[in-house]
């Protein structure tokens, strides 16, 4: 069935003042592109399988396996799903939990995903004494011990910034020097390397590796291969893509998605 819907048109969390609902989305029945909009309230998105690229906050961020990406209310955000992605969305009324003021990548524990996966099955317009709303108020309760992850990536508002990173989103396998990128965006070399530090604080050759460690774990999760992904990014070989890897997050692909009970074709 071909995906016509908008996935914001699929459910609108600020119908409700309830301290936390949670909504299950399917993307097979809805466009891959989310485009920009916000809420009121806040939102936490998980990831049941495949995966999403949300755009918020001058950040690009990636939801991998065991994780959420928590964005506040009234943030700006767009997101990119794979076909095969099913979400968990957790919709959060400012003020009822001790939540981070900024974008952040958090680590999810075995039962929040599951607290969460079974209010997703309550209605949202639940009453305050009822058994929903105390799964609601274990959620946030455990949600604000949960620590920090670093999956993101910075871009700012610069439009040089920007253009890169949409380039490169595109074709990440385009292995163009610094020097190279300058001329693209009509900069000094030197200029460049400025603007790039003092916009994302990271220097040209971590902030593209910083990418592609976003881009490998976003097609991982969504069902590519180690060879394939590899080949995408542009590595010469395999293992010189897993030493990447291991360098960033500690582990090898398949023993990262294997800690998180993920399942990762070789």
């Amino acid at each position: 069935m071909p995906r016509s819907r908008s996935a914001v048109s699929a459910f609108d969390p600020d119908l409700t003042s309830l301290p936390a609902v949670a909504h299950r989305l399917d993307f097979a029945d809805h466009e891959a592109e989310v485009p920009m909009h916000a809420h009121r309230k806040g939102q936490l998105i998980l990831t049941l399988h495949g995966a999403v690229t949300c755009t918020a906050g001058s950040q690009i961020w990636i939801v991998p396996p065991n994780c959420g990406v928590w964005i506040p209310g009234g943030v700006p955000h767009s997101a990119r799903a794979t076909e095969n992605a099913r979400l968990n969305y957790l919709f959060v009324e400012p003020a009822a939990a001790s939540l981070p003021a900024d974008c952040c990548t958090l680590w999810i524990s075995p039962l929040i995903r599951e607290l969460i996966d079974r209010l997703a099955r309550e209605r949202a317009d639940y009453r305050p004494d009822s058994h929903a709303a105390r799964l609601a108020r274990v959620v946030l309760d455990e949600l604000a011990e949960m620590p920090l992850e670093h999956f993101n990536l910075p871009v700012s508002g610069d439009p040089k910034i920007r253009a890169m990173a949409d380039a490169l989103t595109i074709e990440p396998s385009d292995r163009a020097t610094l020097g190279e990128w300058a001329k693209r965006v009509a900069m000094s070399e030197r200029s460049l390397t400025r603007l790039m530090v003092r916009e994302t604080g990271l220097t040209f050759g971590r902030w593209r590796q910083q990418l592609h460690l976003l881009v490998a774990l976003r097609d991982l999760a969504g069902g590519a291969t180690v060879q394939n992904v590899a080949a995408e990014l542009g590595y010469e070989s395999v293992n010189a893509f897993i030493t990447m890897f291991k360098k960033a997050v500690g582990s090898t692909p398949a023993q990262y998605f294997a800690q998180r009970k993920a399942p990762l074709k070789t």
